[in-house]
């Protein structure tokens, strides 16, 4: 078995090598026809920049993206400065420099990628996934019993912050950041998913359908992982279908298939705040403009963030979506399983989880609020505040810095639930519901509970479980999403999860546990 692993783990290597190749093959070379679609579909105003592509980049042959894309940048750039000295704001072509450049790769590539694009999907994602699975599989043989333990999950290199571990942070890291900021860099990544891209929405791939795609096939190899090492438990099984069911039909599949019948891209579970651009303008003008789709489209959106959510939380705490449904939390338990562990359970830690996760609830509600207001009263500003400006903010530093770089990035080092435990505002959201105002608990037996430590170093969400699994204590906390991988593991059954009266869900002695509980409150129920 531990061949077949071997033989596994080169094939994935191999796989992962040409992707990464990828990124430095091909050539680029921009032809009229394509430029003059390209100036026409884009409204652009200013001669200057024509000219200058005409001179220095039409009919000229770049020898990869990273010098076509630079001429590009630069010049835009540079005449975006000119326009904006001379005030002549119906010029500036407002796109984002490489944003811009991506799109004008896409049609200017040729050569060996583009032309074979099949055989480079089988070099890249095809040996990817049989190395994965020629990894992962013979662990039905070799698990032995069923049950697990938390020994020897430490001692690993790829688990516990090694080498291998810091190997796989910088790449997912370099992932992210030539995904958000340098698409045009990726170019022949996105050739070798045209032809799934076009058979769902029959547009030509951009990087984020790449990402949707690569997102899909990681959930399910990982999810291959999760039903072997979960199989003794049911609960587990069904909710890993149950993510990757949701992950595959409603953020990918459906969303690309209306596209094709020319109706808006949505995503019909994911909820706002999660969703923080659902009030901007664009999209409230594109779901208008789409007529009794889009309107239904908006309707159900408010009607999932402000009834559906609280409800289903009151009845099943937050489980029923950042366990069984969200995208993010699906990554996070097949990618980020093999690093749950990383999780952080110290105060320190709780109470930065605490300031940031309500702090960007806070900063996304504000945002929605100046939004809002800028939709209705036609205003730009409010306070003196640019409302595009506070937008750019929360996109950058929130949307992809830390959902994406950090959230994604740094589950080798810091565990797998780090946007979900410090960044996800719709996390915060349901927490609070859960805390105050749910039928969700983990209760606990303590008089089984041999101090293992299993429950508590399998928490993702830095929960220090044992600790009141050794007191007999429920477990009512807003961080909690339900996963049950502490009940999983746990070999004296001592953690149930359970939907029960509200009434006794919280303990007195949560106060020591520092848990928020209003002491006259419980006094009063004792």
């Amino acid at each position: 078995m531990k061949y077949i692993q071997k033989i596994g783990l080169g094939i994935f290597l191999v796989g992962l090598a040409f992707f990464i190749s990828l990124i430095f093959l091909g050539k680029y070379e921009l032809t009229p026809s394509n430029f003059d679609q390209f100036v026409a579909n884009k409204g652009i105003k200013s001669d200057i920049f024509i000219n200058e592509v005409k001179a220095n980049v039409l009919g000229k042959e770049f020898d990869g993206p990273f010098v076509f894309s630079s001429e590009i940048v630069n010049t835009l750039n540079s005449v975006n400065n000119i326009h904006k000295q001379n005030s002549e704001w119906d010029k500036v072509i407002w796109s984002k420099p490489h944003s811009f450049a991506y799109e004008l790769a896409k049609d200017s590539g040729k050569g060996i990628v583009k032309d074979n694009k099949g055989l480079f999907w089988w070099l890249t994602f095809g040996l990817g996934i049989i190395g994965a699975l020629l990894f992962i599989i013979p662990n039905v043989i070799t698990l032995g019993p069923k049950g697990i333990k938390n020994n020897g999950i430490f001692l690993s290199s790829a688990t516990n912050r090694g080498w291998i571990g810091w190997l796989v942070f910088i790449f997912l890291v370099g992932f992210y950041l030539l995904l958000y900021f340098r698409p045009d860099y990726i170019i022949n990544w996105t050739y070798i998913v045209d032809p799934i891209s076009e058979s769902l929405s029959g547009n030509l791939a951009s990087q984020w359908f790449l990402y949707g795609f690569l997102y899909c096939t990681v959930m399910t190899v990982m999810a291959v992982r999760m039903y072997i090492k979960y199989r003794h438990n049911k609960y587990q099984v069904l909710r890993t279908t149950s993510v990757l069911f949701f992950q595959i039909v409603f953020a990918f599949l459906i969303p690309e298939i209306l596209v094709r019948f020319e109706k808006p891209w949505y995503d019909f579970k994911n909820a706002f705040p999660l969703d923080y651009d659902f009030f901007f303008s664009w999209n409230l003008n594109e779901l208008i403009a789409s007529g009794g789709f889009g309107l239904f489209i908006l309707i159900w959106g408010i009607v999932l963030t402000l009834v559906i959510v609280p409800v289903m939380v009151y009845f099943f705490g937050k489980r029923w979506y950042c366990s069984w449904v969200c995208g993010c939390g699906g990554l996070a338990e097949t990618l980020g399983d093999p690093y749950r562990q990383l999780s952080n359970k110290s105060i320190k830690s709780w109470k930065l989880e605490r300031w940031l996760v309500h702090g960007v609830l806070v900063f996304a509600l504000i945002m929605t609020g100046f939004t809002l207001y800028a939709y209705f009263s036609g205003n730009q500003s409010v306070l003196g505040i640019q409302t595009q400006t506070i937008q750019d903010i929360y996109g950058f530093l929130i949307g992809a810095i830390f959902a994406g770089v950090i959230g994604t990035g740094f589950y080798p080092i810091f565990g797998n639930r780090v946007w979900c435990r410090f960044g996800c505002p719709l996390a915060a959201y349901l927490g609070i519901v859960q805390r105050f105002k749910s039928r969700f608990r983990i209760t606990t037996n303590g008089g089984q509970c041999i101090s293992c430590g299993n429950c508590s170093t399998y928490c993702e969400q830095g929960i220090d479980v044992r600790a009141y699994a050794q007191k007999g204590e429920n477990i009512v906390r807003a961080s909690c999403v339900g996963c049950g991988i502490c009940s999983a593991v746990c070999p004296r059954g001592v953690l149930k999860l359970e939907n029960g009266p509200e009434t006794g869900r919280i303990n007195p002695t949560d106060i020591l546990l520092g848990n928020d509980v209003d002491l006259m409150k419980l006094i009063n129920k004792k």
